[in-house]
This record gives structure tokens, C-alpha cells and sequence, in this order.
């Protein structure tokens, strides 16, 4: 059987609208996130990342998108330091940015995070809030990340699991950010 034109283009046209709704749609759900980087460059990489990412999807909220992990050198660190180990979830929360830091300051705790003026220092565990369900604030805590747009090791998952999301600043999407990004080194997907 042969379909004349006008139904073939009728059929097209609806599947692209279709896809066209569900991507509206996947960009408006992403927009409702809050998108965490995590990793360390000490201990147990793996384990360490598995074992914050429990915490964050018992604690602060469900964990609908999760990266690959990716390893990198340290940024802004001296030569011979101990790669990383990064990725980015993309969490669904009732919770505000207070308690969302707070649950932050647990980890970092937890971690023996420390933390110097002006240096970056090895740890086990770092997580960073990204962005913040589409929003821009400066306390209590700064969102979007105010070094988001310059780190591969964050633009390289953000991009696999929310490619489209736009940045509320810059207002390009993840996926135009990262292929802008010069002279960063190239994560190396690993999990």
C-alpha cells in the first residue's frame, strides 16, 4: 500500500511536534533540578563518590540523573597531584538553598574537608552546587557555580546528562558552553 503525500507529511509533522513537546518538556523538568558536582582526588575514588552520592539521594533528595565518572587532573593544582575523580547528579528537592548547604557542611565535615584562601587543596570528597533549579543567588549560596562555565570537569558530565540546559547567566545551553571551552584538559570517562 502506498500513502499519498499529504498523509506521510501529516505523520512526519506529528511525530516532530511529538519529539519537539518531549523535548520542551525534558528541558522545563531539567529546569526543576539541582545539578551537584562530586568527586576527590584521595582514598578510594570510586567508593567515595558511590558512597556520596547514597548520602545525597537519602538526605538532601532523589537522584534522577547521574553522569559517567570522569577523571581529570586537578585544576589549578601542582604538577603531580593525584588525579580526580568527578561527576554530576541531577537531583529532584523540596529543599531550600540553607538547607541544602547545610547538608554541604555535613559532607565536608565528614570528608575532614579544608579549606584555604586562594588554594586548592587534595581531598577525598568535594561536592559543589551547580545550579539551583534555575535560579541566581548570592547567598547563601552562590548559584550557578560561579566557575561552572570554565571547568571541564564539570561542563563535560553536566553536558552528557543536561546538555540543553541554559545556564540562567550566560544564557547558552551546557552543550554551546563546553564546546567554547579553550586550552581545559579533556576528562577522561572512566565508569
Amino acid at each position: 500500500m502506498v500513502l499519498p503525500n499529504d498523509i506521510i507529511l501529516s505523520l512526519g509533522e506529528r511525530i516532530y511536534n511529538q519529539i519537539s513537546l518531549f523535548g520542551a518538556t525534558l528541558v522545563a523538568m531539567m529546569d526543576s533540578l539541582v545539578f551537584f558536582s562530586i568527586g576527590g582526588n584521595l582514598g578510594d575514588r570510586l567508593a567515595l563518590i558511590e558512597e556520596t552520592t547514597d548520602f545525597i539521594d537519602f538526605n538532601i533528595g532523589d537522584i534522577v540523573l547521574k553522569s559517567s565518572i570522569y577523571e581529570t587532573p586537578g585544576w589549578e593544582m601542582p604538577e603531580g597531584t593525584p588525579s580526580f575523580y568527578n561527576c554530576v547528579l541531577g537531583v529532584k528537592t523540596d529543599l531550600s538553598l540553607i538547607q541544602i548547604k547545610r547538608e554541604i557542611e555535613e559532607i565536608d565535615e565528614y570528608y575532614g574537608r579544608e579549606r584555604s584562601e586562594g588554594a586548592y587543596l587534595n581531598r577525598e570528597m568535594d561536592v559543589d552546587l551547580l545550579l539551583y533549579k534555575g535560579q541566581i543567588a548570592e547567598e547563601p549560596l552562590v548559584v550557578p557555580h560561579d566557575k561552572l562555565h570554565l571547568r571541564s570537569f564539570v561542563l563535560v558530565p553536566l553536558a552528557e546528562i543536561a546538555g540543553e540546559l541554559e545556564h540562567p547567566i550566560i544564557k547558552k545551553n551546557i552543550q554551546s558552553i563546553l564546546s567554547e571551552l579553550k586550552d581545559a584538559p579533556v576528562p577522561v570517562k572512566i565508569a
